[in-house]
This record gives structure tokens, C-alpha cells and sequence, in this order.
């Protein structure tokens, strides 16, 4: 990481998302894609926000963390590259915000947890292994929601069809035929796992379907997303 820019990120502009009642992520992404090189953006969060740091990283910033209080972290992210986003293309951890709102020291636990869990370094499982046996433990324990997430996750990660296909299988195998047509086939995940089988036989792109795919089952998606939305 280079000294110089470090002298001038308190000139930065600032996105405090403490108060935030949705994912903040995509509104961090949307800041940030305009961000030319030699500029930098400063983040404000409640607990210090783990999963930013590859996602920005990955757009061409390089970051420096600031604890100002145990309820205050301050990252400063500087643009040294333009990068088009290969982890930005996907759904993110957005219900890690969810533990911080309820206590700040377990948004700092289940943040670093998660980069234990999915960023660690030379990982002996592939990420795209690691989504389908997430997705697979969800389907089993019932959270359906957090299995479409997966899906969603694994496709951008590069599963195939075919490795969908079988995963199905499996869960006719291991959850029965009963809990399969009541619970899994009317399900968001059963719809999602179906849409990606149609538009890959109408011969789109992957670039294509998960573009569309985000769309249809991403957060506005009322059976994906992880905020609560009232309508009062």
C-alpha cells in the first residue's frame, strides 16, 4: 500500500451508513463505481465492515482501517485502478448488518467470522464448492431463503446446470419426495434453479442470466432479501 494518498483522506467524501436501515452495500458499490483513480471515498459504520474490503478491493482500491470508537470505524478506500467487479456481480453478506443493529460487539463477531469463513487465505474448498455446500446445509435445515441466496452465489461463482441438476437430485434423495413437491419445488430456489435452466437453453450468456438473475431473485425479492420492508 502506497503512503502518499493517506495524507489527504480526511479530504475524502464521506458515506455514513450508521444509519442505514437496508443493505448499505449497494449503496457503498454505487459511490464507489464513481470514484475516479486518485480519489478515495470514506466509509463510516457502526462495526468495522470486513465485507467491503475485498469487494472494493476488487473494483481497484486499496483501504486503510480507522477504529474511532468502539461504535465508529472509519475506512478510507483509494482508487489506484479501474477494475470492472467480478465479486460485485453477486448477492453479498447483507444480513451481517442485521447482527450489528441488534449488538455492535456481535456485528464485529459474525464480521470477522465471515471473513474466517469465506475470504481465508489458500482455502483447501473452492468458493464454488463452498456455495453448494451452503446451499445444500440451508435446504436441509429448512432456510430456503438462504439456499436461493447460494444459488445465486454458486451460479456467479460458475456452477453448471448439469451440477445443479444433480444437486436437485440429491435433495429428492435426502429430504423425500414428500418434503421435495410441498416445500422445495414451490419455493423461490426451486424458481430460480428452473429460470437459469431456461434462459441457458434460450442460449444466453452467464454475464447475461446473472445480470437477470439478480434482477428477479436478488433483495427486492421478497423471499431472498434479508431486510424487512413494511408497507405501513
Amino acid at each position: 500500500m502506497t503512503e502518499e494518498w493517506k495524507s489527504k483522506k480526511e479530504s475524502f467524501d464521506v458515506l455514513d451508513g450508521r444509519g442505514e436501515a437496508g443493505d448499505f452495500l449497494p449503496v457503498v458499490l454505487k459511490r464507489a463505481e464513481k470514484v475516479a483513480i486518485g480519489e478515495g471515498l470514506c466509509v463510516v459504520q457502526s462495526f468495522e465492515p470486513v465485507p467491503l474490503y475485498s469487494t472494493l478491493v476488487d473494483l481497484g482500491f486499496e483501504y486503510q482501517t480507522d477504529k474511532v470508537s468502539d461504535n465508529e470505524y472509519r475506512v478510507y478506500f483509494f482508487r489506484t485502478a479501474s477494475k470492472e467487479a467480478t465479486t460485485g456481480k453477486t448477492l453479498h453478506p447483507a444480513a451481517l448488518a442485521n447482527y450489528g443493529k441488534a449488538d455492535k460487539a456481535l456485528g464485529k463477531i459474525a464480521a470477522q467470522f465471515w471473513q474466517l469463513t469465506w475470504k481465508k487465505d489458500n482455502p483447501a474448498i473452492d468458493q464454488k464448492t463452498k456455495y453448494l455446500l451452503s446451499l445444500a446445509n440451508a435446504v436441509g435445515a429448512g432456510r430456503l431463503r438462504q439456499a436461493t441466496r447460494e444459488l445465486v452465489k454458486a451460479y456467479s461463482a460458475g456452477v453448471t446446470v448439469a451440477e445443479l441438476d444433480e444437486l436437485f437430485t440429491l435433495f429428492v434423495w435426502n429430504q423425500g419426495f414428500g418434503t421435495f413437491a410441498s416445500v422445495i419445488s414451490p419455493s423461490a430456489l426451486f424458481a430460480a434453479y428452473l429460470w437459469i435452466k431456461e434462459q441457458e437453453k434460450k442460449g444466453k450468456s452467464r454475464g447475461e442470466v446473472m445480470e437477470e438473475l439478480l434482477d428477479k431473485f436478488g433483495e427486492k425479492n421478497p423471499e431472498v432479501g434479508v431486510f424487512y420492508e413494511s408497507e405501513m
